[in-house]
């Protein structure tokens, strides 16, 4: 949203020159602004990307348990089928009980045992693979129970996270769009290629900042004495000037006590 409004503002023509001051004022606004939109998302920390990883792994459960649910209902579709064996065997075993009542000679009341002995075999052999099926069954069963008492688990954890994650941004949400409002309004009292360089500027720095104040000699957040005739030529707020080591925007310590009080007092209305 913030991006949508830099654009939005840098495509603007701007008709009014700024002068080097102030346009070091509205920088250290913008920079003020946006460190505090920055310290408001941090409150939420990792909050955001730890509900998305719960939400991830929910959906890999249920995957789990829909594989669980699938391959056991194929093993029940094998104890089905091997149970329809068995009782065709008991059927073919009953016919060929009976023919042999009615037999002419051994040779035929051999070749029945046979048949009764395979008939018998194939019966065994669909009981084994009941058991073992039902084995399989009784351990997916398990595996099931554990996955959703685990799917339980991620659901109380992911409700427990988005209600603080919820909380929080109700918390700072009209502050965080009154500070973009501010950010933007800021961002339109800047020429475009400042405001170009303060975004590059601000992209590359780990911490965002863009805009420091020179403090004890050096560039805020730096031991680097910056040299006296420097340290002048800030003070007198004729030019911009940008530290040659960290890359960033250098204002006076006074500019920065001026601003920081004024947007303190604007933002706390």
């Amino acid at each position: 949203e913030s991006n949508k409004l830099f654009i939005k503002f840098i495509k603007m023509a701007r008709t009014k020159k700024y002068t080097p001051e102030e346009t070091l004022r509205s920088l250290f606004n913008l920079q003020f602004i946006d460190s505090r939109i920055d310290s408001m998302r941090e409150v939420r920390g990792e909050l955001p990307m730890e509900v998305n990883d719960l939400e991830d792994e929910m959906a890999g459960l249920n995957k789990r348990l829909d594989k669980i649910e699938e391959e056991t209902g194929e093993l029940n579709q094998l104890i089905l089928e091997k149970k329809n064996i068995i009782e065709e065997s008991k059927i073919a075993i009953k016919k060929y009980l009976e023919q042999q009542k009615n037999v002419r000679n051994n040779r035929e009341f051999d070749s029945l045992s046979k048949e009764i002995e395979y008939q018998e075999l194939e019966a065994q052999l669909a009981e084994k693979r009941i058991k073992e099926n039902a084995s399989r069954i009784d351990d997916k069963k398990e595996a099931l129970n554990q996955v959703k008492e685990l799917l339980k688990a991620k659901e109380e954890a992911l409700e427990a996270k988005k209600k603080e994650l919820e909380e929080i941004i109700s918390e700072t949400e009209r502050e965080e769009k009154l500070l973009l409002e501010e950010s933007a309004k800021a961002a339109k009292s800047i020429d475009e290629r400042f405001l170009k360089a303060y975004s590059r500027i601000r992209e590359a720095s780990k911490n965002g900042l863009a805009v420091v104040p020179v403090e004890r000699g050096a560039s805020g957040g730096s031991f680097i004495k910056i040299p006296p005739q420097v340290q002048l030529d800030i003070a007198a707020r004729k030019k911009i000037i940008v530290d040659e080591h960290s890359g960033r925007i250098l204002v006076d310590a006074l500019l920065a006590e001026e601003q920081g009080t004024k947007m303190k007092r604007k933002l706390a209305k």
